[in-house]
């Protein structure tokens, strides 16, 4: 669903990637786990058409989206749906006007009966009730604001979801939940996703793929368990402390 072929990208004389090589198979999860500063967000900004690269490419979809400009960067965007580290619901709008906002954006000849029933679907996917509907997201707490943005995530039926830190700040209860709404929503769905983290205890529980950035590079990739043994001093380092308390 996504390959990424030998990826590079500077800013100035900042090299951020330096030959990235990744492939995320149809239906899975795969988590790009790295610090601060270590190129997540600049990879996920050139799969979702954002960023152009200095070299290399990148498929979705068997789409080269490097190449594609204008209408046609616009509609091949429609594969995502994406999920927000802070949740970027609208606070001025209730829960169905949040979920069903990218619908009427796209449509907006589409009934406020069919907005409400896709809505109301898409709330059921990730375990939230239709009494929901009429809250504002201050009235959420914020598992309920996560499930909220992934339902909106959703609501046109993107083959590929991508989560920017979607646990970070929020505390081990919260952490559980929105760990078991990535899975589910793959579960149920058969969506492709793609998380940006940090979090390692969060990133081995949702991850069928992990790779792990450093300096630009991967420096490791491949099953939660692969990734646990290899011997890359960094990696080594960077999952230590977490280990250790296991």
């Amino acid at each position: 669903m996504i390959r990424v072929v030998d990826l590079h990208k500077a800013f100035g004389a900042n090299q951020v990637l330096r030959g990235i090589d990744l492939e995320v198979e149809k239906g899975t999860t795969c988590v790009i786990l790295g610090g601060s500063g270590s190129g997540k967000t600049v990879l996920m900004k050139h799969v979702i058409g954002l960023l152009k690269p200095d070299r290399g490419t990148v498929f979705v979809n068997d789409v080269e989206m490097p190449k594609l400009e204008g209408l046609a960067l616009t509609e091949a965007r429609r594969m995502f749906g994406m999920v927000f580290q802070k949740s970027a619901l609208f606070d001025s709008m209730t829960v169905l006007e949040n979920v069903a906002f990218p619908l009427h954006e796209k449509d907006r000849s589409i009934s406020g009966k069919e907005l409400r029933r896709r809505v109301v679907e898409k709330l059921e996917v990730v375990d939230l009730a239709e009494s929901i509907l009429p809250r504002y997201p201050s009235e959420l707490s914020g598992g309920m604001q996560k499930r909220v943005a992934l339902a909106r995530a959703l609501i046109h039926d993107p083959p590929v979801v991508l989560y920017d830190e979607p646990t970070t700040g929020l505390d081990p209860i919260t952490t559980e939940y929105v760990d078991d709404m990535i899975v589910g929503a793959k579960q149920r769905l058969g969506v492709t996703s793609m998380v940006i983290s940090h979090d390692i205890a969060s990133s081995f529980k949702v991850a069928d793929k992990l790779a792990v950035l450093y300096d630009g590079q991967i420096a490791a990739q491949g099953t939660p368990e692969e990734v646990r043994r290899s011997q890359h001093p960094h990696v080594k380092k960077f999952l230590s402390l977490w280990f250790e308390k296991q």
